[in-house]
């Protein structure tokens, strides 16, 4: 025989349990159980002793309900990212900007990334730069006479040609310690290599003209090395200073090569939104041909020109993920 009120009590625990499991693939599983635990508590309260199967029936749901409600959902602080293996990561892609210092020059370039888990990116890298040759010393004669677009800029004794890079290749930056998820340096390394297209400007100075109807007037010319002007290029007496930055765009000339880079990488931010980072390491870029950045002659002991460039260098880094 049924205890008073037992058949209603069925029904609404009927009610209660199908609620329950038909919530169970919701990600707020333990506010789901938190919610109706107010409205089942007056159930049992109102059961007699006859009814203790049912505290023992509630009792196996609502253990069984909470180890899974805790393992379905993890509150996350604002800004804040899940690098477990088994869960994924948040930011998938890597935006960032590099500002490079090396010992024969300097670079400006960006970096296209793919997040693969929390330790490991993969990048596209292009980046545009000088490279010197380490014989370049700058001088200036301070002749207080204007040039052709006002005073004197200073010049590289011995120089014939601008050199830049333009570079383009695959990377990869792995860290090697988590650092605090909030906080810390996260350190690593980054590797990277690809193609370089090499861009050779002539260098024109500003030199005294000749003229077989001499003038009593100092006259100026602007000229690049050629072998037929190699004396007068090269005679420090002739020279005035350098012409503009701009001279010798027209005539740019193609040398072929490629690159390779290798750096420890200090990220403040490996984990969070903003990237902001350095990097200590050596590049080497590598052309198929010597590369004349300065004249080659009797007069100069010995110009330095290689095919291959070596540099130390550091490379601070800005950006963003997504």
């Amino acid at each position: 025989m049924l205890c008073r009120g037992q058949k209603r009590e069925e029904q609404e625990l009927g009610w209660y349990f199908s609620l329950c499991f038909s919530k169970l693939t919701e990600q707020n599983l333990e506010g789901i159980v938190l919610l109706l635990m107010p409205f089942s508590i007056p159930i049992f309260l109102r059961s007699s002793a006859c009814s203790m199967k049912y505290w023992r029936l509630f009792l196996g749901v609502l253990i069984g309900i909470l180890p899974m409600a805790v393992q379905a959902q993890q509150t996350l602080a604002l800004g804040q990212n899940n690098y477990d293996n088994r869960k994924g990561i948040i930011y998938d892609k890597e935006v960032s900007v590099d500002f490079r210092i090396h010992t024969n020059g300097m670079s400006l370039g960006m970096n296209f990334g793919q997040i693969k888990t929390y330790y490991r990116t993969r990048y596209f890298h292009i980046d545009f730069g000088e490279l010197r040759n380490s014989r370049e010393t700058r001088q200036n004669k301070n002749i207080q006479a204007g040039g052709p677009n006002g005073s004197f800029r200073s010049f590289v004794y011995g120089k014939q040609n601008n050199f830049y890079a333009l570079r383009g290749g695959l990377g990869e930056k792995v860290y090697l310690s988590e650092k605090g998820r909030r906080k810390g340096l996260a350190v690593g390394i980054s590797y990277e290599a690809g193609p370089t297209l090499g861009l050779l400007k002539p260098y024109y100075l500003i030199l005294r003209n000749v003229s077989e109807n001499p003038s009593p007037f100092t006259t100026f010319r602007s000229e690049k090395f050629t072998s037929t002007n190699e004396a007068r290029f090269l005679d420090i007496n002739s020279i005035f200073g350098a012409d503009s930055f701009t001279r010798g765009f027209g005539e740019i000339g193609i040398v072929p090569g490629a690159h390779a880079k290798f750096a420890m990488h200090f990220d403040w931010g490996a984990f969070d939104e903003f990237v902001k980072a350095f990097e200590v390491g050596l590049m080497a870029d590598f052309y198929f041909r010597s590369v004349p950045i300065m004249v080659e002659s009797d007069l100069i002991k010995d110009s330095g020109n290689s095919p291959v460039f070596i540099n130390l260098f550091l490379n601070l880094q800005l950006g963003k993920r997504s």
